[in-house]
């Protein structure tokens, strides 16, 4: 989550991703609506305004379950070819499913919700959006975004070779580049899990039951989120890219490319990839989450923020950091709610997390990829960490009885410093203490490796000579390996062919690139 934010505009090159830093205002695209053709009259046949790409208008929009029907926007055209644009309504009010149709894209005016809020102590299903495999969504406005309602649904579920597509108006004209970024706002999922730092309400205490509710971040109209059901259902994002989110709507209010807020262990979160947000590329407020198969590229602030009370199990990240704007890898916190219910309590395994420059993060007491901040408690598995420009981990907290707890096995580092050096420690900790945290030795852990990291994220002979920890001691969430990082070696391309390519990541020849859209 990003603090301060002023106006600055930076250069980049070619195969560095840059863009607006954690103090800046993200820059917003070309802004306004998409200029389309008017729709044809009901008696004449369509004629596709003839372009040089290979995408033809599909005829019209498909009809759908919902008492209101999408709307026909006409046609919108670019180098690829045209699309006909169906405009989703503003709620769903009814199970409905978007189907796939050759040469249509489906456009988000303003916010659509999923269903009406069903409030915090419900325990019925709503309505449930269904996304077919290869179906493309573009965000017609900056602050276009999804919003998934408590006791409401999504079922986007793609394939590996038909993912389900998130995306900006500029990206649909094709006039998208490597540092765009924050375009439109994102998709987010509102759960009836336990959350801390209430908007309204309290967290429980002396045996009073939590009603702690709190607004989404960077909605301009109240979207509540919160409950007590830890294991609540929002639905299933499988296959999924998330590209060119983020859009601010002033200070520290801001929508992500996937904000899950309260979001229970019921939700089923595999294969996502959030490309260049303007902020984090996935923002988790409370809940209990379970996710595996997470890429974020491009992030320009954190690739992954967790905070207001969490449980969270990860497994298989890859996090490649925005080249010298972005800032943290990880930032995990507890929001100065210290001594609130539930502490957040988050175990990763299997990440590699690439910041290929210095951070912008501008710290004063140093430069840090990983910042685990307030009184959380953090278990970090079978790890690669590759942030040659900056230190390794910088903890932040009040220590006393209720001290924050870093946990690590098996995970290695390449950090600028030596010793003690590559660490930070502020509030009520030394430099010395979070290195004494992380520990080595035993536990498989090294703070000095020298990254033989290949194709920019795939495991190298350094790192394939740690012993991997076995995590599926830890919980039945874990798949068991024998490995550690993300990427096992190169026979392990679990990321291609859903992903989009960029100048910073290459996923192989069967991912297309993030400036264009598949055209079948």
């Amino acid at each position: 989550m990003k603090t301060n934010h002023g106006l600055f505009l930076v250069g980049c090159s070619a195969v560095a991703l840059a863009g607006c830093g954690p103090t800046d205002i993200a820059s917003p695209g070309t802004g306004g609506n998409v200029i389309i053709n008017p729709s044809p009259t009901p008696t004449s046949t369509p004629t596709p305004t003839p372009t040089s790409g290979t995408v033809t208008a599909a005829a019209g929009c498909p009809t759908i379950s919902n008492p209101t029907a999408l709307t026909d926007a006409g046609t919108v055209s670019s180098s690829q070819g045209t699309w006909r644009v169906c405009t989703l309504p503003a709620r769903f009010t009814a199970s409905t499913t978007l189907p796939k149709v050759a040469g249509l894209l489906y456009s988000l005016n303003g916010r659509v919700d999923v269903g009406t809020d069903a409030g915090f102590s419900s325990t019925s299903t709503g309505v449930t959006l269904t996304i077919e495999p290869g179906v493309i969504l573009f965000g017609n406005t900056g602050t276009s975004w999804l919003a998934v309602n408590r006791g409401n649904r999504i079922n986007a579920t793609g394939t590996a070779t038909a993912p389900i597509i998130f995306t900006s108006r500029d990206n649909v004209l094709g006039l998208n580049g490597e540092t765009s970024q924050g375009q439109w706002g994102g998709v987010v999922l509102m759960g009836r899990a336990p959350i801390t730092d209430c908007t309204t309400g309290a967290v429980a205490s002396g045996g009073t039951a939590s009603t702690c509710e709190r607004q989404t971040e960077g909605a301009a109209d109240p979207a509540l989120y919160g409950g007590t059901n830890a294991a609540d259902n929002s639905g299933t994002m499988k296959y999924v890219q998330i590209r060119y989110s983020g859009f601010v709507l002033g200070s520290n209010s801001e929508l992500q490319a996937l904000t899950l807020e309260g979001t229970g262990s019921g939700t089923t979160l595999e294969y996502i990839q959030s490309y260049n947000s303007s902020d984090d590329g996935a923002e988790f407020f409370g809940g209990s989450v379970n996710m595996k198969h997470y890429i974020a590229v491009g992030a320009d602030d954190d690739s992954l923020d967790m905070d207001t009370g969490v449980q969270a199990n990860l497994q298989y990240l890859l996090l490649i950091q925005r080249s010298g704007q972005g800032d943290a890898l990880m930032e995990l916190d507890s929001n100065g709610n210290e001594t609130q219910t539930p502490r957040q309590v988050s175990r990763m395994s299997n990440v590699t997390a690439i910041q290929p420059a210095t951070s912008s993060n501008n710290e004063a007491n140093g430069q840090a990829s990983l910042f685990f901040r307030g009184n959380s408690d953090i278990s970090l598995y079978n790890s690669v960490i590759a942030t040659p420009a900056n230190q390794c981990i910088r903890m932040n907290g009040s220590g006393g009885s209720a001290s924050a707890t870093l946990t690590a096995r098996s995970v290695v580092m390449t950090c600028s410093g030596t010793g003690d050096d590559r660490f930070i420690g502020s509030g009520a900790y030394t430099a010395a203490q979070v290195a004494g945290f992380f520990g080595s030795g035993a536990n498989g852990n090294n703070a000095g490796l020298t990254s033989t990291l290949t194709g920019g994220f795939i495991n190298g002979a350094n790192e394939t000579a740690v012993t991997a920890f076995d995590v599926t001691t830890l919980s039945s969430f874990f798949s068991a390996g024998t490995y550690i990082g993300a990427v096992r070696d190169a026979s392990d391309t679990w990321y291609a062919g859903w992903t989009c390519n960029s100048g910073a990541a290459n996923f192989g020849t069967t991912s297309t690139s993030c400036t264009a859209l598949p055209t079948t």
